[in-house]
């Protein structure tokens, strides 16, 4: 049973930082990518970027040049570090491993940015 779990979000003021960490669990083994995805009310789910386990990292529509996606192979966690965050960051943001051709979801972690 393969567990994809978020945390780090929360409520920040504009120009604060937050760093998410997605940590994936389970038999996993062979390549494979995790990605972050967010989403809003009012947007369809938006690809941030993601990355292979080899550190290898394509980003999305969503990507910021003041974010940073960095991995760990060893524990199977990603972190996605968000700097100089704006209210368009406010989104839910959503973790996806995918490993041997299945994708495995995490509920997502709320990231609110006040002006």
């Amino acid at each position: 049973q393969v567990q994809v779990v978020e945390s780090g979000g929360g409520s920040v003021q504009t120009g604060g930082s937050l760093r998410l960490s997605c940590a994936a669990s389970g038999t996993i083994s062979g390549f494979y990518v995790m990605t972050w995805y967010r989403q809003t009310p009012e947007k369809e789910r938006e690809l941030v970027t993601s990355i292979s386990k080899f550190g290898n990292a394509n980003h999305g529509p969503g990507w910021k040049d003041r974010f940073a996606i960095s991995i760990d192979d060893a524990t199977k966690t990603m972190w996605l570090q968000m700097n100089s965050l704006q209210p368009e960051d406010t989104a839910v943001y959503l973790c996806r491993l995918t490993v041997s051709g299945v994708d495995h979801w995490g509920q997502g972690t709320q990231v609110t940015v006040s002006a």
